[in-house]
């Protein structure tokens, strides 16, 4: 019986400490503790608004390390993350060769010794295509591509630790390409779909298509990208699968677009996306269009620099890879249907964040397989009471 007693309590003890773990943050969902202290500055060293577009740097600061995130629309809009090892890196800008874009070194992160990894990832073109026979295969009928390098770009509006940029053309009739960049202190999840969980090293970019005239009645759209590093650029796509969609609904696989370092599994930096994008602003799940990607290519480095004030600046010899993502499944409504899009996707140096069931799903889970476990150990324990309390069947002497 107290064999039995102890493995009762044992089996409680289990249960109870699974309860407890689901609800300790700490533990299971990441910690908040660690923290950068941000920093923005629009056009650093600048004595006057620069001619072209702006450059935004962000700077934040670690324990003992640095990330500079710097967001630039002088020509194609393009993001650049540096990570240093020291919390006193410093960016410069020599703005007359920096906009001048004929020779390297404009931009430089000092001490460049202190230079761990960069990467960085340029919006090149948007391209449409009359999908007439609705099969969502985007490899005929383009119209000429929108070069992002030669939109009209506003300036860039600043609120909080957020930066939007706008775009514009004629051909775009009364509508806009905006890009909004998010750069966080701490670990974190954002609030509108889809929900992409976050880390103090990385950022976020959402990209709206907001009424843009369509070329045709049944236009379908894709989003260029070329991601430019050093030593190790982003060479392959890796997709994740999840058994939870409690975050972005219907949607069980992540996409991470990676910087394998050379002989190993570690990753130096990545993009990655949810493979979902939405037709509203404010979206609900009927407003939810699948999106693709295509494989990564070699991209000529010479052009990636000639569109981007920033990658002219910073890489003498960056080495680029470049992929396309197209949004809409056949048989989905076309972007004439609401003459929307968004599509959001995370930039960062280290490991991409992995998805974790949140506590309250652990809660249900350790209650529902628990509960069956305690009552069935709670029944057997009291049929053993049962017969010990009762002693067993009384015995009988043979008789001669």
């Amino acid at each position: 019986m107290a064999a039995a007693g102890t493995m009762i309590g044992n089996r409680v003890f289990v249960v109870l400490l699974i309860l407890r773990l689901s609800f300790c943050p700490c533990l299971v969902g990441g910690t908040n503790e660690y923290k950068r202290q941000l920093t923005l500055q629009l056009n650093p060293n600048s004595t006057s608004v620069p001619p072209g577009g702006d450059l935004l740097h962000v700077r934040a600061v670690g324990d003992n390390d640095t990330l500079h995130f710097l967001w630039c629309s002088q020509g194609a809009p393009t993001l650049l993350i540096v990570h240093t090892n020291t919390s006193n890196s410093l960016v410069q800008v020599n703005w007359t060769q920096f906009l001048s874009r004929n020779v390297s070194g404009g931009l430089s992160v000092e001490p460049q010794s202190s230079i761990q990894y960069s990467i960085a990832v340029v919006f090149s073109r948007l391209l449409e295509y009359d999908d007439a026979n609705d099969t969502a295969m985007p490899d005929s009928d383009f119209f000429p591509p929108y070069e992002l390098q030669n939109l009209n770009w506003n300036r860039l509006e600043l609120f909080d630790a957020k930066a939007r940029l706008c775009g514009e053309t004629p051909e775009f009739g009364n509508g806009s390409l905006c890009l909004t960049l998010s750069v966080f202190d701490s670990d974190g999840r954002a609030e509108s779909w889809p929900r992409l969980l976050h880390s103090a090293n990385s950022s976020q970019l959402e990209v709206w298509l907001h009424g843009i005239m369509p070329r045709s009645a049944n236009s379908r759209f894709l989003l260029e990208m070329q991601a430019v590093g050093g030593d190790f650029p982003l060479s392959r796509v890796d997709v994740r699968q999840f058994i939870d969609d409690e975050f972005t609904p219907s949607i069980f696989k992540v996409s991470q677009w990676v910087s394998p370092v050379k002989g190993g599994s570690d990753v130096s930096g990545y993009v990655q996306w949810k493979p979902v994008a939405y037709r509203q602003s404010n979206p609900a799940l009927e407003d939810a269009t699948p999106c693709r990607y295509s494989d990564p290519q070699t991209q000529d480095g010479n052009a990636t620099a000639a569109s981007s004030a920033l990658i002219q600046a910073f890489f003498s010899q960056p080495n680029i890879t470049g992929l396309n993502v197209s949004f809409g499944l056949a048989g989905e409504p076309f972007y004439n249907s609401t003459r929307f899009l968004s599509w959001t996707m995370l930039v960062g140096v280290g490991a991409p964040p992995v998805d974790t069931f949140s506590p309250i799903v652990l809660a249900i889970m350790a209650v529902g397989l628990g509960t069956p476990m305690i009552l069935l150990l709670v029944g057997g324990a009291l049929v053993c009471l049962h017969k010990r309390r009762h002693g067993s069947p009384a015995t009988y002497q043979p008789i001669n």
